[in-house]
């Protein structure tokens, strides 16, 4: 500031100084006068005239370089751009960081929405637009309580009261597939709430289906409890002779034995589910596999015969194919096993059982079946049998000593060795259930011959196919 009245007072000596020569030379002496008064008035004009420059260059929408280099002026105009630039920096910084925001937000599995004082929607993203049905674009800065009609949110928002959520049906919602969301308000600032949505028909499926469980594993276990119960019961307060105490003891040890199959094919069920799936590194022969099914098929079939009348069933074992399957051999003997057992149950004493594998001619998959001439199966019931403790009929299912467990277990092992359960049935003629093993875990019998290490056996079976 010092400087620049020094400066004013150098031009004003340098009007004074021309004043005073023009005044020597027409012999006018206040011309030294008016010298400094016309410096005076152009420093102002000069300044005035520099002042408007800025004024409009600072007007522009994107000011650019002022144009003087020197100046009291040109300080003014460096230090107005870079205050503008911090400025710019900052407000660039903060609209980033405001757009990563909303990005996380917008990538959140949840839905999130901003709503105002007045519960208008500022903002929301793609997942809660989907939850309530919304339009983006459309319904922005609508009030959610117009759009969102349902009676248990219109309720939860007039409550005020957000410390718990509640549920309701999402829009797109139907008796055949319901869609449940949790939805939850949390205020903040000057009256401005945040709604947010979960989906969780997965979740209360799931709860469900362990209700379910529960009561079915509880109701299976308590029925044959009751008769071992009963038994005990007898036996400790009657006289009965040897025959009647063996006779009791028989169908104790038969009600005993059910309790231990259910809770094997539990564990079996468990250990499915938590455990990783099979390698491709261990070869199960299918040649000593097949041998133990038919000799445990045939033993069942003799077992049920001596109780019930009728001929023998006819048990057919088409099973050619000497090759392996990458896989492990306890869920594959699980899973054929089950299939097998269920045919000799639920085929009368003279039907007619088949089981093959063979591999398929189109694409080299193997193919394990097994058909029957049993009762055969309803088509609205076939969706449904690999649901635990599923049955098709209860009484006939508990007198042949089924847990409903069985193709559970089945659909998982196909599951863990990428097959494919096929069930084909037809009431009154029997039914056909297949297990399709994908070609990669198919080894032939030449390739079974030349390799050794898992490792080798795996590259035999790519070079192959």
């Amino acid at each position: 500031m010092l400087g620049r009245f020094v400066l004013f007072l150098l031009w004003l000596g340098l009007g004074a100084a021309v004043g005073f020569g023009l005044g020597t030379q027409l012999g006018e002496p206040s011309a030294v006068f008016w010298g400094a008064i016309g410096a005076a008035l152009l420093w102002v004009l000069i300044d005035t005239w520099l002042g408007q420059r800025v004024m409009g260059w600072l007007h522009t929408d994107q000011p650019g370089d002022f144009g003087i280099k020197s100046g009291r002026w040109a300080q003014v105009a460096s230090r107005v751009q870079r205050l503008l630039r911090d400025r710019e920096r900052e407000s660039a910084e903060r609209q980033s960081r405001l757009d990563s925001f909303l990005s996380a937000m917008q990538a959140s599995p949840n839905g999130v929405m901003l709503l105002d004082g007045d519960s208008h929607i500022e903002w929301c993203n793609d997942t809660a637009a989907l939850h309530f049905g919304l339009d983006i674009e459309r319904d922005k800065l609508q009030v959610i309580g117009n759009l969102v009609r349902d009676p248990g949110f219109v309720a939860y928002m007039a409550g005020k009261n957000y410390h718990n959520g509640f549920t309701m049906p999402g829009r797109n919602s139907s008796i055949v597939r319901p869609v449940t969301l949790s939805v939850q308000l949390h205020p903040y600032g000057a009256g401005r709430k945040l709604l947010l949505s979960r989906d969780i028909t997965m979740v209360e499926q799931a709860e469900a289906m362990r209700r379910d469980f529960v009561a079915n594993v509880s109701h299976e276990i308590r029925t044959p409890l009751t008769v071992l119960s009963g038994f005990v019961e007898t036996l400790q307060t009657l006289e009965l002779s040897d025959a009647e105490r063996s006779g009791y003891l028989e169908l104790m040890a038969l009600q005993a034995e059910r309790m231990q199959t259910l809770v094997s094919d539990l564990l079996t069920l468990s250990k499915l589910e938590g455990s990783p799936p099979p390698s491709l590194d261990t070869a199960v022969p299918l040649t000593p596999l097949m041998r133990q099914l038919e000799h445990d098929a045939k033993a069942l079939s003799g077992a049920l015969a001596q109780d019930s009348e009728g001929g023998d069933q006819k048990i057919i074992f088409d099973c050619a194919f000497e090759g392996s399957l990458l896989g492990a051999r306890s869920e594959l003997l699980s899973a054929m096993s089950n299939l097998v057992s269920n045919a000799v149950r639920y085929t009368p004493q003279d039907g007619h059982i088949e089981i093959r594998l063979a591999p398929s001619a189109s694409d080299g998959a193997l193919v394990f079946s097994v058909a029957d001439t049993g009762p055969g199966i309803a088509k609205e019931h076939l969706g449904r049998l690999t649901e635990r403790f599923y049955r098709v009929d209860r009484s006939r299912s508990r007198e042949t000593g089924g847990t409903g467990l069985g193709l559970a277990i089945v659909k998982h092992v196909a599951q863990r060795h990428g097959a494919k359960l096929l069930i084909e049935s037809t009431l009154g003629r029997g039914s056909v259930f297949s297990l399709t093993f994908p070609p990669q875990r198919v080894l032939q019998p030449k390739v079974l011959a030349d390799a050794g290490k898992p490792s080798e056996r795996l590259a035999a079976l790519l070079d192959v196919q």
